[in-house]
């Protein structure tokens, strides 16, 4: 935190869970120790810790690190610039990739005695599941030691990609600058001063299961909910669009806040989704503009960022935001999408009940 580290000792740890961090009771706010809570596919409600509190609590930090995340947040902003969570490994060659974190479920180095060939393929038995594995090119399966593994996951299905070696977990600006030549690379950026090519999960998911994306995929009707993506990133608006179109939504975007109030005013949506951190306009002033605009009423807004802070989800709050979720969570974008759109849902049935 700020530039202090420590190390908080837990009894145990469960698992990894992808969840929606939603903003404490005004009630419980003036406690440090938390940013938010969040609710489990169970029904139970957990609290989510915040490490400055942690480190305020310690005096190892103290309130600097509440004023250095606020004024970086603000770099952020004002610059336009954001950095994104990669994981950097190796595949087939020297040459480093990276996949942004957060669309990884876990990391898993697995015994290779464990890895199994059935029905022409490989895979492993993974949580009481049959899990398969999809090798990049150049990549061999080990046949001795541990085999390094990035495993996604998706609606109670998960396939492993499986890689030379993972290499280091790293916070850069992801700017790809020259386009991918080969299936599978989105193109190159520079990570930690050296070329790295960035790789598309999305080639990759179908191959462990042709259905991955077409078996959830939905027909918009006339009746579906129309979404307003506004993100100055071509890269977010490419991986998002379709996401939210196999969810069922019509989906319309905008590269920028200007953009977006124009559509705005030339049709209606039923929920904006904005990044935050845009040049010119951004998200928390997008929000702001439309508030203040009484021909939008009330219509949800879910800011997407890759800073997810209390004091960015308080800001956000403050701004007119409904939710706020971070740009890789995808299970925790469209259960917000769907939590925000069921009112509108609700009425354009009873609507064309009357009718």
């Amino acid at each position: 935190v700020g530039s202090q580290t420590f190390g908080i000792v837990v009894d145990g740890v469960f698992h990894t869970e992808e969840i929606v961090v939603k903003p404490m009771s005004t009630k419980l706010r003036h406690i440090d120790m938390f940013s938010g809570n969040t609710i489990l596919g169970d029904g139970a409600v957990i609290m989510i810790i915040d490490p400055n509190g942690i480190a305020k609590a310690l005096g190892a930090a103290g309130s600097s690190a509440h004023d250095m995340g606020d004024e970086n947040g603000a770099h952020h902003i004002g610059s336009g610039e954001q950095t994104t969570s990669l994981l950097v490994f190796r595949a087939g060659s020297s040459q480093p990739k990276a996949v942004p974190l957060g669309l990884v479920t876990r990391l898993e180095e697995l015994p290779a005695d464990k890895i199994e060939f059935s029905n022409g393929r490989y895979m492993v038995q993974y949580r009481e599941q049959l899990m398969p594995l999809v090798a990049m090119e150049g990549v061999t399966i080990a046949s001795q030691g541990a085999q390094p593994i990035l495993v996604f996951a998706d609606d109670g299905r998960s396939m492993g990609l499986v890689v030379d070696e993972i290499i280091d977990i790293v916070e850069e600006r992801l700017n790809i600058e020259v386009g991918g030549s080969s299936s599978g690379i989105l193109g190159s950026a520079v990570i930690k001063g050296q070329a790295t090519e960035v790789i598309d999960v999305g080639h990759f998911l179908p191959m462990a299961f042709s259905d991955w994306f077409t078996r959830k995929e939905m027909k918009p009707s006339l009746h579906s909910q129309s979404v307003l993506l506004v993100d100055d990133s071509a890269f977010f608006r490419n991986m998002l669009a379709p996401v939210l179109k196999a969810a069922g939504y019509r989906v319309r975007t905008a590269p920028t806040a200007q953009e977006g109030l124009a559509a705005l005013r030339a049709q209606t949506f039923d929920v904006v989704l904005t990044d935050i951190e845009m040049p010119d306009m951004n998200g928390f002033e997008f929000a702001e503009t439309i508030r203040s605009d009484n021909n939008f009423g009330s219509m949800p807004i879910i800011g997407l960022s890759a800073l997810v802070s209390p004091a960015a989800i308080e800001r956000g709050r403050q701004a007119g935001f409904h939710d706020y979720v971070a740009k890789f969570d995808r299970p925790g974008l469209i259960a917000a999408l769907k939590e925000q759109t069921a009112g509108a849902a609700g009425a354009s049935e009873l609507s064309r009940a009357a009718a």
